[in-house]
């Protein structure tokens, strides 16, 4: 019997723990947590079947262990952990949002023979904490892999482990991990915040002010919304990277106010075009062997009912929504539904049903 130890029930940790019993529920999860409330809560609802405050014991006797903390704490971890002798077979992991600061404190470990295995669910919630964990959690979501100099059958062993999760598998280097996320996560959060604040203060003599703010400039800025004590510890441990994509940005909004400043007028359309021509073609069609999404845009009325309709028709089909977004909605005015799916097949059937009753699509894939 495998025994699974979890250090860290937030939000990820008790989602993994939730997920694994629903697929195996023959193996031991063991809830590992400085918070007493977070450990009777995880027992009480049996997504764990022990629990403890003294991580470092229940290390010895497990066969994998999954750090689940926030970066600073998943390194003491590993720093932790390579002062014990463990299990020769055991399999560690983590789901840091950042890995070449967590794949170098692993290295004292890996110099033992122990396999280390990087991990990054690309999963969240605006909610947090114990009681926010579910099994679903991860469904379609991407999941990077770092395996370093981890064989690949304790990898296969990792992944049929999580394999409820029902997550997209990437392997990546550190760097590449770094690098991807950066872009197109930790940039857009700091963007977004800045805009925000940008926006506050431009209209901050102004009686209506951001109870103006609809559509587009919601859609831009709803990830400024997150956790700001996790945001400070990513960036902080992304610093490099984060720092010369925010000077690369920087660069590009130099350029545009070049180009608005000497009335250029083919410089900004050139600047737009070449946005939307990237933007247009985001589509799975162009992602090759990436595990990828299909998303549906259909025209939605201004009334009661008119999302549960579609979804209501979606389900009567069977078909399965990975995720469902509204774009630029306002009272009076048709909005924009984005439906995305997990594969084509669906997709497709739902391209089919929905345009047989007669919505009007806007852009599929």
């Amino acid at each position: 019997m495998t025994q699974v130890v979890i250090h860290g029930l937030g939000l990820i940790g008790c989602s993994l723990a939730r997920a694994i019993k629903l697929g195996h529920p023959d193996v031991t999860i063991v809830g590992s947590d400085v918070q007493p409330a977070s450990l009777s809560y995880a027992k009480q609802h049996q997504f764990v079947d022990e629990v403890t405050t003294d991580f470092s014991k229940a290390a010895l006797d497990a066969e994998v262990i999954i750090l689940a903390g926030p970066v600073s704490v998943i390194t003491a971890d590993l720093a932790t952990l390579a002062q014990l002798t463990l299990k020769p077979n055991v399999i560690v992991t983590d789901v840091g949002s950042t890995k070449q600061t967590v794949m170098a404190a692993a290295q004292p470990l890996q110099q033992q023979g122990i396999t280390f295995i990087g991990g990054h669910p690309m999963a969240g919630s605006h909610k947090s904490g114990v009681a926010a964990g579910r099994a679903d959690l991860f469904e379609n979501a991407f999941y990077f892999l770092v395996p370093g100099v981890a064989s690949k059958t304790a990898v296969a062993q990792l992944q049929e482990l999580l394999a409820a999760t029902k997550v997209k598998w990437l392997t990546v280097t550190p760097r590449q991990h770094d690098r991807l996320v950066g872009q197109l996560s930790h940039l857009p959060h700091v963007v977004a915040a800045a805009l925000v604040n940008q926006t506050q203060l431009a209209l901050a003599d102004s009686p209506m002010g951001l109870r103006l703010a609809a559509g587009g400039f919601k859609s831009v800025t709803r990830i400024a919304s997150s956790d700001p004590t996790m945001w400070t510890a990513i960036l902080l441990n992304n610093p490099t990277v984060v720092v010369s994509q925010l000077q690369a940005f920087s660069a590009e909004l130099a350029t545009v106010t070049t180009a608005i400043e000497a009335g250029d007028g083919q410089a900004l359309t050139e600047f737009f075009t070449a946005a939307k021509t990237t933007r247009d073609h985001l589509g799975p069609e162009h992602l090759g062997s990436l595990p990828n999404f299909y998303d549906l845009f259909i025209n939605i009325p201004d009334r009661a009912g008119a999302i549960a309709a579609v979804t209501q028709r979606l389900a009567q089909a069977n078909l399965s929504l990975v995720n469902i977004h509204i774009l630029e909605i306002r009272e009076e005015v048709d909005g924009v539904l984005q439906l995305t799916f997990g594969n084509a097949a669906t997709h497709d059937a739902a391209v089919a049903l929905l345009a047989a009753a007669d919505y009007q699509i806007v852009r599929k894939r």
